[in-house]
């Protein structure tokens, strides 16, 4: 297994390369999902710097970078609540997938939950979304509820709520 570290990510060149590894995982990943002209759309919406940096700035999220063998493999973005964990975003570089990095990142967050005091970590993941669906399955949350949501130019998000319960 690789030498992982997961590191929040500070400075803009720092949040600025997650903008970059971002749009490259969502085209990658989810146009055979959700269709290229929603990627472009929420990858500018919830993904780009100038979004990532507005969601730290102004409604409290924080973004760690996955380290792999020196190379930034993936990334989380979370938003810590009352009693809870929102897991925003957790993404790994395609060719970084298969090394565990999900499950550092998720023993990562167990401990963050430990450390501040949260009872459950809670996520939406698309509907359609199989691969990743089996993912947090073995890594034990549940499916708590499902929402579709308006993002926007005509577009939604079609997902099942999911939550792990420390």
């Amino acid at each position: 297994m690789n030498n992982v570290n997961i590191l929040l990510a500070k400075s803009d060149a720092e949040i600025h390369d997650i903008a970059v590894l971002a749009e490259e995982i969502w085209h990658q990943h989810f146009i055979p999902i959700i269709g290229e002209a929603q990627v472009d759309y929420m990858v500018d919406k919830f993904q780009s710097y100038p979004a990532l940096k507005a969601q730290i700035e102004q409604d409290d999220y924080e973004y760690y970078q996955i380290i792999s063998s020196h190379t930034l493999a993936g990334y989380i973005g979370i938003h810590p609540e009352e009693d809870a964990l929102f897991l925003s975003k957790l993404y790994i570089k395609k060719d970084c997938r298969g090394q565990h990095l999900a499950t550092e990142s998720f023993h990562f967050l167990i401990q963050l939950c430990k450390e501040r005091g949260l009872k459950k970590i809670w996520l939406t993941c698309n509907k359609h979304n199989d691969n990743t669906l089996a993912i947090y399955d073995h890594l034990g949350f549940i499916i708590t509820d499902e929402q579709v949501a308006d993002i926007g130019n005509g577009f939604v998000m079609d997902d099942y709520i999911l939550t792990y319960t420390l």
